[in-house]
């Protein structure tokens, strides 16, 4: 398949596996690079030794085949992760949870290609004014952190698409070829999915984790944390019921800080602690009833 987005990643469909906490490490992203779409390391759960480490564990089972790395841009260590990413001669980066303004032109310096994540249109022509080269238009169906606006995919997408003339990739309750065909007439050019690769064999998270997540139905996640952070969270975790009731209660934001605490997602996701953890997934986890491979996966995409 030809357009904008696989031509701008070099890939052989337009379908890019999301760079997520705590389960994209070097094992999923080459599983998505060798099946033809582009995969992702999540930056955003790595120490940069660990980072620099899956960026070498990807080229060495891909070779030529590109990989890109996701890069929260609220990382505590920016200065020092941007410069192993030009140390490693990364060729392709995804920004998001910040304003791409400040790293665009630096990365584009070094000659890499940067992809920005987008919760409204006015961040798209925020972005194409910021030099990058393409935006992931992201509704709120996504799991883990969103944006404020709450705007589904569907009513994203083609607002983006009226915004700026750059590759567009939606993002946000993706799981399935029909869908995807949804959003490519509504004037996407790609998609980028990460509900279901996060339930995939190749994803580092922990088999607890997918298990719960592939036995929830409809209606089994709530966007909850808004006077933090706009974060997805599954039910049936002891943590997202204690967080949902402390919200309907009136709870500020220092109290939500501190019932948050620190390596909740972590716990959560990466050590499968169902009860205590934050359990971060999107909604499209309702169409994902098995833990299958990258390559099933892909083939059911194509």
């Amino acid at each position: 398949m030809e357009n904008r987005v696989c031509s701008l990643f070099n890939i052989k469909y337009p379908i890019v596996s999301g760079g997520m906490v705590w389960c994209s490490g070097w094992r999923l992203a080459s599983a998505v690079s060798k099946c033809g779409g582009l995969g992702l390391l999540g930056a955003g759960s790595m120490h940069p030794d660990n980072l620099r480490y899956h960026i070498r564990m990807c080229r060495e089972n891909l070779g030529e085949l590109p990989f890109g790395v996701n890069v929260p841009l609220l990382y505590p260590e920016m200065e020092l992760l941007m410069k192993i990413l030009i140390e490693e001669k990364v060729k392709i980066v995804f920004t998001s949870a910040g304003s791409p303004k400040k790293w665009t032109p630096y990365l584009k310096e070094h000659g890499i290609v940067v992809c920005h994540v987008v919760s409204s249109a006015l961040f798209a022509e925020k972005c194409e004014k910021a030099g990058v080269d393409a935006v992931v238009a992201e509704g709120f169906e996504a799991g883990g952190h969103n944006g404020r606006e709450e705007t589904t995919t569907l009513c994203l997408v083609p607002k983006v698409r009226e915004a700026t003339s750059l590759p567009l990739l939606a993002a946000g309750g993706i799981a399935l070829k029909c869908q995807i065909k949804a959003v490519e007439a509504l004037g996407a050019e790609g998609v980028q999915i990460g509900t279901r690769f996060a339930l995939s064999q190749e994803s580092s998270a922990h088999r607890m984790f997918k298990e719960h997540c592939t036995s929830l139905g409809e209606g089994g996640t709530r966007l909850l944390l808004k006077k933090i952070s706009p974060t997805r969270l599954a039910y049936g975790s002891r943590f997202t019921e204690t967080v949902e009731k402390m919200e309907a209660e009136g709870a500020d934001r220092e109290e939500m800080m501190q019932y948050l605490g620190k390596g909740r997602a972590k716990r959560g996701i990466f050590e499968g602690d169902i009860n205590e953890g934050e359990i971060e997934i999107g909604q499209a986890c309702s169409l994902v009833n098995s833990i299958e491979s990258v390559e099933q996966i892909m083939k059911s995409l194509i």
